[in-house]
């Protein structure tokens, strides 16, 4: 079968290959691949060359499939189920996050499609789903509803990091307002969350580069402003449509420092920023007004079990809006178009679903 594999440990390395179809184990699942998507964390290695020719994964980690084969001990799932996975392949399962059912964020976790491993992603055919993760993270897939698509379901990742952030991380409560900056799929998603959780201004933050195809989106699916930080002073913006007062938490999604630098000039004293995107980059400048002021900085990775199940009810109802979200559907065969069209900002979300006759 073919896949878009990538080689070596450093950034870089994406090819289309042959790949070995996956066994099933007595234990495993097979999933054949009907929905995966792009995400901002696959865009780091693309069009970057790390020379190396060592196997590292194949990739995709936002999917959803139809289970095509199970391991004779399997008892809980069965062949032609649907279903979106979690991404998880394996975790320790004795650490304190394991504990606590917050897989993802076990320190000796590997996940299908984005690290180091042998079991599959999503830019295939084919994936497995390990027996191990099974026995130890039961909800590592979840059955899809009926009336979700396997294009919807294969979203759920983001959704359900946008639901942790928001719903759980944050104490968000009706008649607040929110600043979100980031304008892919994670904010977009946020700008939704903070919408059913009652928040009054939802503002979106964004760059030049967003303004026609993300900021009508984000319009769209329920945001009240949209502030574009290329042109404006975004903190004295945010400020002027929320009032100080009301400004209580940011969701920061960017993951650019000056991003964050903001989120602290604008909050109110006692006020939480959600720290979702990541930036490589070191601080330039003071944090001491987060102590000065009493203000919150919460780190954001992944989510759970009650973020995949309340997620997955709010996008069967209804409630979430994906669809807006979706800009190209391609056949895998033509992933460069795909992942071009993610590099020059045309695209929100990129689906690609498998096209080669093998």
């Amino acid at each position: 079968m073919k896949a878009i594999v990538r080689y070596g440990q450093a950034f870089g390395g994406y090819t289309m290959r042959d790949v070995p179809e996956p066994t099933c184990g007595p234990e495993d699942i097979i999933l054949e691949i009907k929905a995966a998507a792009i995400c901002g964390a696959d865009m780091k290695h693309w069009r970057v060359d790390n020379g190396s020719d060592e196997f590292n994964s194949i990739r995709g980690h936002e999917f959803a499939g139809e289970i095509v084969q199970v391991g004779e001990k399997v008892t809980d799932w069965k062949v032609v189920q649907r279903v979106v996975s979690d991404n998880s392949a394996h975790v320790c399962g004795v650490c304190p996050a394991c504990e606590m059912g917050d897989f993802l964020c076990c320190e000796e976790k590997v996940n299908l499609g984005l690290d180091n491993n042998t079991w599959g992603g999503g830019f295939s055919k084919y994936c497995k789903i390990p027996g191990e993760i099974l026995r130890i993270h039961k909800h590592a897939i979840w059955e899809i509803p009926e009336g979700v698509k396997y294009e919807e379901a294969a979203v759920l990742d983001p959704i359900c990091n946008a639901y942790k952030a928001v719903a759980q991380q944050s104490h968000l409560i009706p008649g607040q307002d929110v600043v979100v900056f980031g304008t892919g799929p994670l904010g977009l998603f946020s700008v939704q969350i903070a919408r059913l959780m009652g928040a009054v201004n939802i503002v979106m933050v964004g760059l030049d580069e967003d303004v026609d195809t993300r900021f009508p989106v984000a319009l769209e699916v329920g945001a009240t402003h949209v502030v574009n930080g290329s042109k404006e002073d975004v903190v004295k913006r945010c400020t002027e449509i929320c009032g100080r007062d009301n400004l209580g938490l940011v969701i920061e999604c960017s993951g650019a420092n000056i991003a964050l630098k903001q989120a602290i000039e604008m909050t109110r004293p006692n006020a939480e920023i959600v720290r979702v995107g990541m930036g490589f980059k070191p601080l330039e400048f003071s944090i001491n007004d987060i102590t000065s002021w009493n203000k919150s900085l919460i780190g954001h990775m992944a989510y759970d079990s009650t973020s995949w199940r309340n997620a997955i009810r709010l996008l069967e109802s209804g409630q979430i809006k994906v669809q807006p979200l979706i800009t190209h559907r391609l056949g895998l065969s033509e992933y460069e178009k795909g992942f071009d069209a993610m590099a020059a900002k045309e695209a929100i979300k990129v689906i690609f679903h498998y096209d080669f006759e093998d």
